[in-house]
Formats: C-alpha cells, sequence, structure tokens
C-alpha cells in the first residue's frame, strides 16, 4: 500500500515536472516580438484654456499582441518587456502637446498641454501620434511602431475678458420738440474666441433719470419730446455685458446736444465757389440770405473776409521785377533794383536762396548766415539830395539782436555805418550819418518806428521817404511818423570808399558781415534824385484780386459797406434785412490779373445782430467757405523766322552790321478742349457711347505782354575789341525799354507788347570788324513773360560769313555770290492726335517793295524777249538759231577777266549742297516749286525758268574759279 502511495506520487511529481518544462518552451518561444502596436485612427479631444488636461474619446490606449497571457493567481510567471508600450510620439510642427504613457503593461496613456493654451489666439489644434513597443530584451532590440492617428483638439474659452467700447465718447444732437425713433448706436465688442463670451447680450444706461432709452443693439432713443429751454445737453453713462454677464471694463460717455427748432445762420451759402481766370468778376453769394428766427432785429454787421495771405506776397500781384512795377505805376527814371533775379547780365543774387515758385515773383530768403554785396557803381546816394527806399519784407520776433536790411558802410579801415535799414527788437530803423560839414552840430541820425507789421510773420510793403531832416515811412500804404529821432554827430572827413551790402553790415575794418537779417526780403529798390509820391505807393501795394460790390439802387441809401485799402475785407451794416441780403447776394470776387496764381483762397463770414435791447439777442456762427482759383490756360510763346543765312563779310564790317532777326515772329497760344456738339446732325449715331470718341483739342492765338528777352551768343563769348551787339536805342526809349549788355549777349527788359518787342527784335545788329578769320556764328533768343513765369522756345540762329576775292564790284553780276537764307516752317501741333486749329506757320515773306521790283523787271525781260523774238522772225530765223543767239547773249566775256579762287570755296562748296539738298527734298515731299523766294536769292519770277537755269550755271561756273595768287606777296 505504501509502495503505490509513494508510486503515485512519483508520477504527479512527473507530471508536473512535464507540465513546467512545457511551460518554459512556450514562454520562451514568446520572448520573440512579432507584432505592431495598435491604437485608433482618430480620437477627438476637448482642453479648456489655461489647463493642459486633455480629455479624449476614445481613451489613449495602445493594444500589442506579444502581450503574455495571464494565469491564475497561484502561478507566479515573470513577464518579460515583450508587448509592453513603451511610449507615444506626437508629429506636427510647433505642437503644444505631448503623449504620456500611464501603464506600459495596459498601453494607456494620455494627451496633456506643454504650457497654458489660449483659445483667443488658436482655437484648435490637429496632429497625428504614433505608439511603439519595447522591443526585444534589455536593450529594446526590433522595437516595432503603430500607424499613424490623427488627433483633432479643440480649446474651449473662459470669459476672461470685458467688453469694451469702439469709441472712448459719443455725440449726437437733436432737435428740440421731436421724439427719434434711433439718435445714435453705441457698439462694444468682447475679445473671448466662443460665441457666447464674445457677443453682447445687453447694453445699460447708468445714469439715473433721463428720458432715453436704449435697446440689446445699443440704440439710444428718447422718451419724451425734448425741450431746449429746460436742457441744451444731456450726458449719459452706457454701459454693456457680454453673454457670460460681464460688465464693460469702462463705461462710456454719451454727450446729446438740443438744438432749437429755428438755427439764426446764412443760408444758401455754397462752401466752395470755383473762378475760371479771365472772366472777370463771380457772384460770391448769389442765393444767400440770412435766418433770423423772426427775433426782432434792429441792426445788422457783416464783416466778409478773404484770406490772401499765402498768395505771393499778400495777395495775387503781377509778378513783373519791381523795376517794371515801378515803371508800370508811373515812378519816372533814376530807380534801381538791389534784390533782381539773377541773369547773365546781373549775378551778384546767384548765391541767395529764393522761395520762387514761378507763379509769384522772385522771393529771397535770408537765414542768419547770408548777405550780398552790390556791385560798385551802381548806386550813387546823395544823402543832400531826396532819395526814396521801398522793400517788401515779411519777419518774425527775432533774438534781441540789429538785423540789417540795407547797409552801407566803410569799405576798408573803419566800420563806420554810413546809411542803414535794419531791424531791432520788433521796430524799424533808419539811420543816416551826414557827411562832414563846417558845423559840427548835431543832426538827426537815427528814426525809430514801433510797428506791429515788422514781427507778425507776414509780409508788408515799405517805403521810407527821405528828404533830410524829414523822413516818411509808408507801410501797407499807411502813413506812420517816427516815434523816437536820436540825433548824432556827422562823419569825419575820410576818403575810404563804401560798400553797400543787403542781409548784413560789411565791417571794413574787421573785413567780415555782422548783424544778419532774419526773414524774407523782395522788391528791394533805391530811387534818387525824388521822392516816390502816394499814388504809385498804392498802385505798388495794390492786390489786383479782392472783394468787389456792386450796390442795386434801391438798397444804396439803407446800407452802407466798407472796404480795406486791398480790398480784402468788407464790412456790410444795416437794419433792413431784405435789403442786406440783395447786398450780400452783389458781393464778387474779381482777379484782374490775365494769369491768376491758382490756389484756394478761404472766405469767412462773421455776423453780428442786435435786437431792440440793443444786445446782440441772436447768436450768428460763422459761415466759412473758399474759393479756388483754377489753372490758368497757359500759353506758349512761339518764335520762329529766318534761323541760317550768309552774308558778305563787307556787310558785317559796315557801320549798320548785319541783322539778326529779320523776319522774326512772336506768337503766343493756349491750347483748351472743346467738346463735340450733342446736337451735330451729322454725328453718326451711337457715337456719345463710343468710347473712342475724344474731345477736340483746338488752339486759340492770344496776346499778352512780355516782360524779357535775352540774346545769347552760342559758342565763344563776344570779344569787344573786334565784334558787338547793337540796337537803336532811340526806338527802345520810345518802347519804354531798357538794354543791358555783356560778353555773352544782350537782355531786353520791360513789360510791353508781343508786337514791340517784336519790332525792336528786328533791329538787332551784329557786327564783326575783322571776319578774315571768322565763317559762321550762332545766336540764341529766349523771350518770358511774368518773370520766367512763361518762356518761350530757344529759337536759334546761325549767320555765315561770305568772303570774297576783293571788294570791288563785279563786273557781271553772275560772278556774285548769292545771299542764302533756310526759312523755318513749323507745322501745326498736334497734341492728343488731334491737329490744332490756327496753329501759326512762320514761313519767309517777301516785303510788298521786293514783289513790285520782281514783277516789273519780270515784265520788262518778257518785252525784251517778245521784241526779239518778232524781228527775227520777220528775218524768218528758225527757233534754234533764237534759242543759240540767246545762248550766245548770256555766253560771259571773260577775256578780260582773271579767274581767281575763292578761299571759301570748300565751305561754300559744303553749304551749297547742302543747300541744294534741302531743296530737292522739299521738291519731293511738296511736288511744286518753293514758294518762299526772297530777293537775295533771285531776281525772275517764279514761272521764269531759263533764269533759274542761268543761275544755276552762274553759281557752278563761280565753284569752278581759281585764285590767280601769281601777282600776291606774302
Amino acid at each position: 500500500m505504501r509502495f503505490r502511495r509513494n508510486k503515485l506520487f512519483a508520477s504527479t511529481v512527473g507530471l508536473v515536472l512535464v507540465l513546467v518544462l512545457a511551460l518554459v518552451c512556450t514562454l520562451d518561444a514568446a520572448k520573440v516580438n512579432k507584432h505592431k502596436p495598435w491604437i485608433e485612427t482618430t480620437y477627438h479631444g476637448i482642453v479648456t484654456e489655461n489647463d493642459d488636461k486633455v480629455l479624449l474619446d476614445p481613451p489613449l490606449i495602445a493594444l500589442d499582441k506579444d502581450a503574455p497571457l495571464r494565469y491564475a493567481e497561484s502561478f507566479e510567471v515573470t513577464l518579460t518587456e515583450e508587448g509592453e508600450i513603451c511610449g507615444f510620439r506626437i508629429h506636427g510642427q510647433n505642437v503644444p502637446f505631448e503623449a504620456v504613457v500611464l501603464d506600459k503593461s495596459t498601453g494607456e496613456g494620455v494627451i496633456r498641454a506643454k504650457d497654458k493654451l489660449d483659445c483667443e489666439l488658436q482655437k484648435e489644434h490637429t496632429f497625428t501620434i504614433q505608439a511603439y513597443d519595447c522591443g526585444e530584451g534589455p536593450d529594446g532590440a526590433n522595437m516595432k511602431k503603430s500607424h499613424k492617428a490623427t488627433v483633432h483638439i479643440q480649446v474651449n474659452d473662459l470669459n476672461e475678458y470685458s467688453p469694451v467700447f469702439k469709441e472712448k465718447s459719443y455725440k449726437a444732437t437733436v432737435i428740440e420738440g421731436k421724439k427719434y425713433d434711433s439718435i445714435l448706436k453705441v457698439e462694444a465688442v468682447d475679445a473671448d474666441c466662443s460665441f457666447q463670451f464674445s457677443q453682447i447680450c445687453n447694453y445699460e444706461i447708468v445714469t439715473p433719470d433721463v428720458p432715453f432709452t436704449i435697446d440689446k443693439d445699443g440704440l439710444i432713443k428718447n422718451t419724451e419730446k425734448l425741450n431746449y429751454g429746460k436742457e441744451h445737453m444731456y450726458k449719459l453713462t452706457v454701459t454693456a455685458y457680454d453673454c457670460g454677464k460681464n460688465r464693460a471694463s469702462e463705461d462710456v460717455l454719451v454727450k446729446i446736444s438740443v438744438k432749437p427748432t429755428c438755427k439764426p445762420s446764412w443760408q444758401g451759402f455754397n462752401k466752395r465757389i470755383e473762378y475760371e481766370p479771365g472772366t472777370g468778376s463771380l457772384a460770391l453769394f448769389p442765393s444767400m440770405h440770412l435766418e433770423t428766427c423772426d427775433e426782432p432785429i434792429t441792426s445788422i454787421r457783416a464783416t466778409i473776409e478773404l484770406e490772401t495771405n499765402h498768395i505771393g506776397k499778400g495777395c495775387d500781384r503781377d509778378t513783373y521785377s519791381e523795376k517794371s512795377l515801378h515803371k508800370l505805376c508811373g515812378a519816372s527814371s533814376g530807380t534801381v533794383e538791389l534784390l533782381p533775379a539773377p541773369s547773365s547780365s546781373v549775378n551778384w543774387t546767384v548765391g541767395l536762396p529764393t522761395d520762387n515758385g514761378h507763379d509769384s515773383d522772385q522771393v529771397f530768403e535770408f537765414n542768419g548766415t547770408q548777405a550780398v554785396k552790390v556791385p560798385d557803381g551802381l548806386v550813387s546816394t546823395n544823402l543832400k539830395e531826396p532819395f526814396t527806399v521801398s522793400v517788401w519784407m515779411r519777419h518774425g520776433p527775432g533774438a534781441n539782436e540789429k538785423e540789417t536790411i540795407l547797409c552801407n558802410s566803410d569799405k576798408t579801415d573803419m566800420n563806420r555805418h554810413h546809411y542803414s535799414l535794419y531791424v531791432h527788437n520788433c521796430r524799424l530803423i533808419l539811420l543816416l550819418r551826414q557827411d562832414p560839414s563846417e558845423a559840427e552840430n548835431y543832426k538827426p541820425a537815427e528814426f525809430h518806428w514801433k510797428l506791429d507789421q515788422v514781427c507778425d510773420k507776414e509780409w508788408h510793403h515799405y517805403v521810407v521817404n527821405v528828404e533830410f531832416p524829414t523822413v516818411m515811412l509808408f507801410v501797407d500804404g499807411a502813413t506812420f511818423e517816427p516815434f523816437l529821432v536820436t540825433e548824432d554827430y556827422p562823419l569825419h572827413t575820410s576818403r575810404i570808399e563804401t560798400q553797400l551790402t543787403i542781409g548784413a553790415c560789411w565791417q571794413g575794418g574787421n573785413a567780415r558781415m555782422v548783424q544778419f537779417f532774419r526773414g524774407n526780403l523782395a522788391g528791394l529798390m533805391i530811387r534818387s534824385g525824388k521822392l516816390e509820391n502816394k499814388k504809385v505807393i498804392d498802385c505798388l501795394y495794390t492786390c489786383k484780386e479782392g472783394l468787389d460790390v456792386q450796390l442795386p439802387e434801391e438798397v444804396a441809401s439803407s446800407v452802407k459797406v466798407q472796404f480795406n485799402p486791398n480790398q480784402s475785407t468788407l464790412t456790410v451794416e444795416g437794419d433792413d434785412i431784405d435789403a442786406f441780403d440783395k447786398v450780400m447776394q452783389h458781393i464778387s470776387y474779381l482777379n484782374s490779373r490775365q494769369f491768376p496764381t491758382p490756389g484756394i483762397r478761404h472766405l469767412r463770414i462773421s455776423t453780428t445782430v442786435k435786437c431792440f435791447n440793443e444786445e446782440s439777442c441772436v447768436t450768428m456762427p460763422e459761415a466759412e467757405g473758399y474759393v479756388m482759383v483754377l489753372q490758368p490756360e497757359e500759353p506758349k510763346i512761339s518764335l520762329s523766322g529766318i534761323d541760317h543765312f550768309a552774308r558778305s563779310a563787307a556787310e558785317f564790317e559796315s557801320p549798320e552790321g548785319v541783322t539778326l532777326f529779320p523776319e522774326l515772329r512772336i506768337v503766343s497760344t493756349i491750347t483748351r478742349e472743346v467738346e463735340a456738339d450733342a446736337t451735330d446732325s451729322e454725328a453718326p449715331e451711337g457715337a456719345d457711347d463710343d468710347p473712342t470718341v475724344q474731345e477736340t483739342v483746338v488752339s486759340e492765338e492770344i496776346m499778352h505782354n512780355l516782360d524779357t528777352c535775352e540774346v545769347t551768343v552760342v559758342g565763344d563769348e563776344l570779344d569787344a575789341e573786334h565784334e558787338g551787339l547793337e540796337v537803336d536805342m532811340y526806338q527802345l526809349q520810345q518802347r519804354g525799354l531798357e538794354m543791358s549788355s555783356s560778353h555773352i549777349g544782350l537782355v531786353i527788359t520791360g513789360v510791353n507788347t508781343m508786337a514791340n518787342y517784336e519790332q525792336i527784335l528786328h533791329l538787332i545788329r551784329y557786327k564783326n570788324w575783322h571776319t578774315e578769320a571768322l565763317f559762321d556764328r550762332k545766336f540764341k533768343l529766349v523771350c518770358s513773360e511774368l518773370n520766367r513765369r512763361y518762356i518761350s522756345n530757344d529759337f536759334k540762329v546761325e549767320v555765315n560769313v561770305i568772303h570774297t576775292a576783293n571788294s570791288m564790284d563785279h563786273v557781271n553780276s553772275a560772278m556774285v555770290q548769292p545771299n542764302f537764307i533756310n526759312p523755318v516752317h513749323h507745322a501745326s501741333v498736334d497734341l492728343s492726335g488731334h491737329n490744332l486749329v490756327n496753329a501759326h506757320q512762320a514761313s519767309v515773306v517777301p516785303s510788298a517793295a521786293t514783289i513790285v521790283i520782281v514783277v516789273c523787271v519780270s515784265f520788262l525781260v518778257f518785252m525784251i524777249i517778245l521784241g526779239v523774238f518778232r524781228i527775227r522772225s520777220a528775218h524768218q530765223h528758225t527757233m534754234r538759231d533764237q534759242e543759240n543767239g540767246k545762248e550766245n547773249e548770256m555766253d560771259w566775256d571773260d577775256s578780260a577777266l582773271t579767274i581767281t579762287v575763292n578761299p571759301m570755296e570748300t565751305y561754300e562748296d559744303q553749304h551749297s549742297s547742302e543747300e541744294e539738298e534741302d531743296e530737292e527734298e522739299e521738291e519731293s515731299e511738296d511736288g511744286e516749286e518753293e514758294d518762299d523766294i526772297t530777293s537775295a536769292e533771285s531776281e525772275s519770277s517764279e514761272d521764269d525758268e531759263g533764269g533759274e537755269q542761268e543761275d544755276q550755271q552762274a553759281a557752278s561756273r563761280q565753284q569752278q574759279l581759281e585764285w590767280d595768287d601769281s601777282t600776291l606777296t606774302y
């Protein structure tokens, strides 16, 4: 029995060992990592901003088939790493999340935010995730990865922001006695990202007991009719709530003004008024009337101001040179311009900065470092004689230093000031030191004027009339007496020359400038020997633009009108409203300039109304508007005429010289667009709808003045020893023009018509007393208007010198080299594809005397030829004998002549060939003979072909001449 029992135990133990060995073998086989982990394909998550926990659906779990089996609790089995999940990997750029494994054996994990999230920056995040197991053995070999799953995470919003109003405050105006459906709307916004917390669900008026209400959209309206007498303005405090019950961070202020039902004011007033240049006066207020709301009015006073301070020197004036303006205003001669516009003959102002827009005149700027010296001899002012100093000045409050406008001081050795005009502490001071005299007594030396105009930064016109010891100052045409006159001894006798400077004062002893001026100057003039009269002063200051009024006869007695000196301010006073309205409707703007300065002129109407109690019962607001002066149509000044001709050397050396511009024409045109007539019956149907149809551009000739014409030499400068330009000075003075010359040409100045300038330019002559080495000379002519605001084309003239064998007259006229001319043709200018109407072509037209001579000579030749023909017909000669006879008569009898060669043969051949080529081109283009032939080219008629052939033969013979220099000595 015992043996059986032992045998059974032994068999049981063996069976267990077999099972254990089988289990061990099974575990050894399981150590191989055969399978990849597995996860879901898509996950959806939610995370709250400012938190890192992500709630995923489904949960993040990775499974692996290599995981070991679980047995009963009585068996203890050691698990290996195969089948465990070691981690998760997130793929994507800048993903603010990370995945963490919670249990390697179960594969459970979570996703959490790396940092706090902000819904306002990004509401959703999408990325991919992948699981991987731990591999085989302790070193994790043969690690397996799962597929990539997509993860969508939404960031839930927190109500962290409060509503904010778009405006800091709101304003509105209502009229009393009216109930509005909506007065104004306030609006707030919330920065939260979610719909719930970003929406404004409610607005509320915090101010209690106000007759207003507000709805959920922010619309404010009144709950009852408002009364201006009870309250002029309501101030409301409004707040807002979002749908999360958050209140606005700051409440907003709403101002609602209550206006009376009737508002006294000017009615029917257009703020923009356009003025077209050249149209005369323009009514400013044609439909305006005064609304006084039935108040018992006793008097009305209105002031209309036209602001022109920004135009030119205070308003629109003629922009000619100051010297020309003095002449136009009637000033006599003796005026010297100290600040002229720089030119070829006047150059001492070249270095000064200018404020020159060409729409205004020349203005020079002084910044406290610039000054100019006036050339010696230009001004010879004797302080014992009357003289006048005038200047335009703009000056602001300066430092406590002297600022010199004009100064005459010692040139060397000493620092004495003989006379000067300067500014000091808003005072204008004239210094006059008398010359030495027998009586060494005190004499008036400094004249002081204390003026607000000196420091108001506005343009003013100053004229100082000096007739020692009396000095009178005019500012903008008004007279001012000096408030202080100081005396000093006369200067000591000295032979030191003086220096006249502008913008500072020269110290001869130190050789430097002092007392620099800061501001703007223009039109600085000195006139010696005579004082400027009040009429000329007023003319210089008077504006070319201003206000004007034509009073109707029926209201002239009931309304008073008064202007200021430059007509920029107009005051109207009256007590009858209807008459007052009529006067206002007749107020106009006028600009008498042919080419006014374009731009805005502001208008302001200030009105005062009084009632029976002599107080201002009605408050009238200022009415403001502006006049827009449109851009004038700019003229195109065209110079045309003969631009190439030749003359013999004898003519250049003659006392008369050679006229440079004999056939010059000056024409000025403007171009404008003309709309096609809509009622034109010839216009095709649908033309108005055709976008290719353009307006017609036409050219119109206009007449205006010129103020400068300048003739300059092209190439080498003029040598005064043997050449020069001259003009008839008597004719020049008769037309009120002046001429200045230099080594590069001459300049004619003065305001005059184009016709007078044309006549003077015809008289300009060029002389040369040594023409041996002269072959040609070139000149350029330029004319301008309004101080170079409008400039002509450059008209260039080339004149050639014809050198002959000797100065004796040729026996045979065929040996004389004919003068040649080259007329300039200007075709019609084409603008925008349209030929301009009335475009002037410059052509060379023979004079009446030349035409008569040519006709008479032609008739005489015709009669002679007819007589010869009849005589020879009577003797029965053939036509061929007649032609041979004519040729024999025309042959040269050169038996007694000495054949010489022209030294200019090559030069003349070149120019002759060029002229012949030009003529051939014109004949081929025009298909007809030339019409522009002068007496210098031919003495026969245009139809005389035989004469033309004879001229060509004579020209060819002349080209074949050679010098007979056997008798010449060198």
